[in-house]
């Protein structure tokens, strides 16, 4: 029995999650779970599975479970705020950590879980933009596997198994074009949250479903898989496929194309990374090629979809460019959720923060940290009235 820890329980991975352990009830055991304000999801799934620990980030919800828990006599173990998913993220007894949180919240307690020798399935993709070349140093040092969940990193491993770094000549990343595929900067001037929330494929939490409209979820993709597979970002190329039956591909220096394909659900890559490096029966439905119809291939538009242009040029930039644009994306995108600013206005402010912010090469854990309160204020301040 492996014993998992999930950061982020309640969201779209962390529920999926929760279908694979229930499916592999003989090889997984539910050890701890965190959540921020869902409480009453929490309190089922302590129901369902009886975890020893749970974590809440919002303490109306902290004071719910633990006061559910009392009454019924629980003796699952409350905890609050980072310092819960710091304890979770390291306790002995858990093998894998399944990272789901949203945003920059998932970087410590990754970095805790590898320092204390714990593999990571790893769905959080602002843990290694912004903090990509500690933890990837940290993972190396304590002998951790850093397991991609991401449908499309998760294709990536696969694709490369067996075969030598060496032998690689591009990573191709596919992009389902988002719910704007096709349009024209001045079509979007006056798009509505409710619009750019309704992607065509998947079904995500809203942070990732905006960061889907502007492309930002694929350049935050580009930047991750070059810290995940150690390659260049000359090598990792952006393809739009709108059917989301190729997850991604790699091509090889003699020319072949492996291509990891599967039905569009976040189970089979979530199952991958918890069963690796063997393969289980199917949790997802399989494909039927006399069904599929045509797979269409595009070219990015990144000048009307800025920042995924602007995710290639952070990254190439390095050091703590990528935490910067992370800020201000995470702050703008909120900001448009809460219709304070312009669909359009999320790639002007990740521009303006690149140019307004200096790059520090060399960068510790606390300036990380430092650096995204200091862009987010700056972005509130200037925008957020």
């Amino acid at each position: 029995m492996r014993k998992v820890s999930i950061l982020g329980a309640t969201g779209s991975i962390g529920t999926q999650t929760l279908d694979v352990i229930r499916k592999e009830k003989d090889r997984f055991q539910l050890t701890a779970i965190s959540a921020n304000s869902s409480w009453k999801k929490v309190i089922d799934i302590i129901n369902e599975f009886n975890p020893t620990y749970v974590v809440l980030t919002e303490e109306k919800a902290y004071r719910e479970v633990k006061e559910y828990c009392s009454n019924i006599g629980k003796n699952t173990k409350i905890l609050f705020g980072m310092k819960g998913l710091n304890t979770i993220a390291s306790l002995p007894e858990v093998d894998i950590v399944v990272t789901s949180v949203v945003g920059m919240i998932g970087l410590v307690p990754t970095i805790t879980a590898i320092k204390s020798g714990k593999d990571i399935a790893l769905a959080n993709k602002e843990t290694l933009v912004t903090g990509g070349k500690l933890v990837m140093s940290e993972a190396k040092k304590h002998n951790v596997k850093i397991l991609p969940v991401d449908s499309e990193h998760g294709a990536i491993f696969q694709c490369l198994q067996g075969n030598e770094k060496s032998s690689v000549n591009k990573i191709l990343l596919t992009a389902s074009g988002g719910p704007f595929r096709g349009k024209k900067e001045y079509e979007l001037s006056e798009v509505t949250v409710d619009e750019a929330l309704k992607h065509p494929r998947w079904n995500m939490g809203k942070k990732i479903s905006i960061d889907s409209a502007t492309l930002m979820n694929k350049g935050l993709e580009v930047i991750e898989a070059h810290f995940l597979f150690d390659i260049d970002y000359d090598q990792i190329e952006v393809v739009v496929h709108p059917e989301s039956v190729i997850h991604s591909m790699v091509e090889y220096i003699d020319g072949s194309v492996i291509a990891q394909m599967g039905s569009t659900d976040m189970k089979l890559p979530i199952q991958y990374a918890l069963n690796y490096p063997e393969r289980k029966n199917a949790v997802v439905e399989k494909l039927d090629f006399y069904k599929m119809g045509t797979l269409t291939f595009e070219k990015p538009d990144m000048d009307t979809f800025k920042p995924l242009k602007l995710a290639y040029e952070a990254g190439k930039a390095g050091g703590t460019m990528p935490a910067i644009l992370n800020a201000a994306n995470e702050c703008a995108v909120d900001l448009f959720l809460n219709k304070r600013i312009k669909f359009l206005q999320i790639g002007n402010i990740l521009e303006m923060c690149m140019d307004k912010f200096t790059i520090q090469q060399n960068y510790t854990l606390e300036d990380i940290l430092q650096l995204d309160s200091k862009v987010k204020s700056y972005v509130n301040e200037n925008f957020g009235k």
